[in-house]
């Protein structure tokens, strides 16, 4: 019995669903960019000052045209996204936003967004969010009412790693080679009309 032909039936199987994986991809990325996007629009001053300040901030220059484009990018991007409209096209700035937040903002703090010190990726500032921690459970277990406060799950200390925005980068990676997806985006529905090559 031959593989060959078999994994050629599975590939013909599948052939049908291939715009699924690109659909939940941008299904995923979309309101997460949007919501990022959201945040740094309202707040756009705050924004602008944090992006611009170098001693409590990330002392970048130009501070508000940053802060605009990172917000734009992210919002309107998300939509596009949300869409499938030029999907490739914006894979690239959204690509481009998440590298220079992984390297301005999260890098420092290595690879972890949530901080677990029993990680093999586990760093010292990690591993110094353990005695934080615990302070934090035992200031609520006297204060408050700590099982009312845990009903949804634990406590955790943010490490801000580069850990989601590496994902991001990743899936945006995926999407500027798949694009929208066949029969799910409007870039499918474009390129039928006008006959280019998904």
């Amino acid at each position: 019995m031959q593989l060959a032909p078999l994994y050629q039936t599975f590939l013909n199987m599948i052939r049908c669903i291939d715009g699924l994986a690109p659909l939940a991809l941008r299904l995923y990325l979309a309101p997460v960019l949007m919501q990022a996007g959201y945040q740094k629009l309202t707040h756009f001053e705050d924004t602008a000052a944090w992006f611009g300040n170098p001693d409590w901030g990330l002392g970048l220059p130009m501070p508000e045209v940053m802060a605009g484009l990172a917000a734009g990018t992210e919002f309107f991007g998300s939509i596009l996204l949300l869409l499938g409209l030029a999907t490739r096209l914006i894979s690239i700035p959204l690509m481009i936003t998440m590298l220079v937040a992984a390297f301005t903002v999260h890098w420092p703090n290595g690879w972890l967004a949530i901080a677990d010190p029993g990680s093999w990726l586990a760093n010292d500032r990690v591993m110094g969010s353990v005695e934080r921690l615990s302070r934090a459970r035992e200031i609520l277990e006297q204060q408050g009412n700590y099982e009312w406060l845990t009903g949804s799950g634990n406590f955790v200390v943010l490490n801000n790693g580069i850990e989601f925005a590496a994902t991001y980068f990743i899936m945006l990676l995926a999407l500027l080679v798949l694009g929208g997806g066949r029969y799910t985006s409007l870039d499918h529905v474009i390129a039928r009309r006008h006959g280019i090559a998904g």
